[in-house]
C-alpha cells in the first residue's frame, strides 16, 4: 500500500517524520509531493496512491479520475471544502478530516486578532479591554469550545449559538446558549464565526444578520470566507462607521475592504492552523486514521456518504 502526502504548503519536518513513523511502522510505503507548482504534478503522483494526506490542496473529480487505486483521502485539518465529496463517493473513496487537532491554534488566533482590533491596531490611541465584553460564538464545535475556554480567562461574558448542539451541552461549559443566530449578533459586542462552508451557510453572514450588532461591534472570521456575503458586509460597513471586521481569510473583495482604515484587518493568508503544534497534531492524526482505515476499516471521521 502506498500513502502519498500531497502538500503544496508542506508540513513541518517534524510532522513529516511523525507521519513517516506511523505509515512505515504499519508496513506501508510513504511518498512525498511537497511544494508542487502545477496540478499535472499532483495528477501524476496520485496514479498509484492508495491513500492521500492533504492540507488545503484541491482534490476534485479530475484527481479522483487519475487516482485509480485510491481508497481514502484525509484532510489534515477540520475544514474539507477543498475536497469534492460527491466525486469521492462516486469513485468509492472515503474522505476524512482530523477534527480538533487545530482547534486550540485557531482559538488563540481569534484572541490575537481581537486584542489587535480593540487596541485600534496599535496606532497609539487608547483602545478598550476584552474583560466584561459579551462574546458570541457562532457554532459550538471544537474551535468554539476552545474560544469559550480562552474567553473566560479574559473575563468575558460568553454566549453561543449552534443549531446542532443541544443547549445543555453548551451550558455545561458555563456558556449561555441563545436560540437564534439573530439574537447572538444582536446581543453580543463581538461575534466569533466558526461555521463550515456548506450549501446552507455560504453567504449566510449577511446584512440582515449583522445590521443589529451593538455599537462598536466586531466580527471575527477564522472559519471560511465563503460564509460571508461580502457585498452586504461592505454595504453595512459604509453605513455604520463603528463596525470592525477582522479575519485570517483575505476576502475576494479585499481591495474594497482596505478602504475601511482602522476597522478592517486580514492576514495575508489563512493562519488558523499555522502553529508547529497544530501542524504536527493534524499530520500525525491523518496518518493514524489512514492506518486505522486500511488495517481495520475504521471510518470514525468519514465526512462523505
Amino acid at each position: 500500500m502506498k500513502v502519498l502526502v500531497a502538500t503544496e504548503k508542506p508540513f513541518a519536518k517534524i510532522a513529516v517524520d511523525g507521519i513517516r513513523k506511523e505509515i512505515e511502522g504499519a508496513g506501508y510505503e510513504l511518498a512525498l509531493l511537497e511544494k508542487y507548482t502545477d496540478k499535472a504534478q499532483l495528477l501524476e503522483a496520485v496514479k498509484d496512491a492508495n491513500a492521500i494526506i492533504i492540507r488545503s490542496d484541491i482534490i476534485d473529480a479530475e484527481v479522483f479520475d487519475a487516482a485509480k487505486e485510491l481508497k481514502i483521502v484525509v484532510r489534515a485539518g477540520a475544514g474539507y471544502d477543498n475536497v469534492d465529496l460527491q466525486a469521492a463517493t462516486a469513485h468509492g473513496v472515503c474522505v476524512m478530516n482530523t477534527p480538533g487537532q487545530n482547534s486550540n491554534a485557531v482559538a488563540e488566533l481569534v484572541f490575537g486578532l481581537l486584542v489587535y482590533a480593540v487596541r485600534h491596531f496599535y496606532n497609539g490611541t487608547a483602545g478598550t479591554e476584552l474583560m466584561g465584553k459579551k462574546l458570541g460564538i457562532h457554532a459550538y464545535g471544537n474551535v468554539g469550545r476552545n474560544v469559550a475556554r480562552v474567553a473566560k480567562g479574559f473575563g468575558m461574558e460568553v454566549y453561543a449559538y449552534d443549531a446542532f448542539c443541544p443547549k445543555e451541552e453548551i451550558e455545561k461549559d458555563g456558556v449561555k446558549a441563545v436560540d437564534s443566530a439573530k439574537k447572538l449578533y444582536k446581543d453580543c459586542d463581538i461575534v466569533s464565526l466558526h461555521i463550515p462552508a456548506t450549501a446552507e451557510t455560504k453567504n449566510s453572514i449577511n446584512y440582515e444578520l449583522l445590521k443589529d450588532m451593538p455599537k462598536g461591534g466586531i466580527l471575527v472570521n477564522t472559519a471560511r470566507k465563503e460564509v460571508i456575503n461580502e457585498s452586504e458586509l461592505l454595504k453595512l460597513m459604509h453605513e455604520r462607521e463603528d463596525l470592525k471586521y477582522i479575519t485570517d481569510i483575505m476576502p475576494a473583495a479585499n481591495e474594497k475592504f482596505v478602504d475601511f482604515a482602522g476597522r478592517y484587518f486580514s492576514t495575508p493568508k489563512k493562519m488558523g492552523a499555522q502553529t508547529a503544534e497544530a501542524n504536527i497534531n493534524a499530520g500525525i492524526a491523518a496518518a493514524k486514521q489512514i492506518v486505522g482505515f486500511l488495517k481495520e476499516g475504521c471510518e470514525k471521521f468519514r465526512v462523505n456518504k
